[in-house]
């Protein structure tokens, strides 16, 4: 990273610099123009590049407040409409969420999580799935 930085260093330095005839100041070299672009350009970067990492690095300031929040699930009633359940520490919310609001519907004790169960469609698909993808990689493969 040193190396990096003293690299860019001496390209700064190169495009900062006067052109080395003094005889006719008035006439601006293209090259030397195009430099100083290009490294102000990359300067800029830089620092818009270092301050994202720095802040991703640091986090923001109210990160030091996390709740114990937990989502357990959720439906759709509509386009925009969402019934959450979410645990709070042993309690679970249900909340009704809009595109305008959050609405609490109700409290209940945590529960423990039923054992999740595939349903049969998504079984069929899985067998389906892999007889298939058996059947592509057994195959002779051909040129035709």
């Amino acid at each position: 990273m040193t190396t990096l930085l003293k690299i860019f260093a001496a390209f700064l330095f190169i495009c900062a610099s006067p052109p080395s005839s003094a005889a006719d100041t008035s006439a601006v070299n293209s090259g030397v123009g195009f430099l100083q672009i290009t490294g102000a350009l990359v300067f800029i970067l830089l620092v818009m590049f270092g301050s994202a990492w720095l802040l991703k690095r640091i986090g923001p300031v109210a990160a030091g407040n996390k709740l114990p929040l937990k989502i357990i699930g959720g439906i759709n009633v509509g386009t925009r409409e969402r019934v959450l359940v979410v645990e709070i520490d042993e309690q679970w919310m249900i909340l009704g969420v809009t595109a305008n609001n959050i609405s609490n519907l109700g409290n209940i004790p945590k529960r423990d999580l039923p054992p999740t169960t595939q349903s049969p469609a998504a079984g069929a698909f899985q067998d389906w799935l892999k007889r298939t993808m058996d059947k592509r990689n057994n195959a002779p493969n051909e040129i035709k």
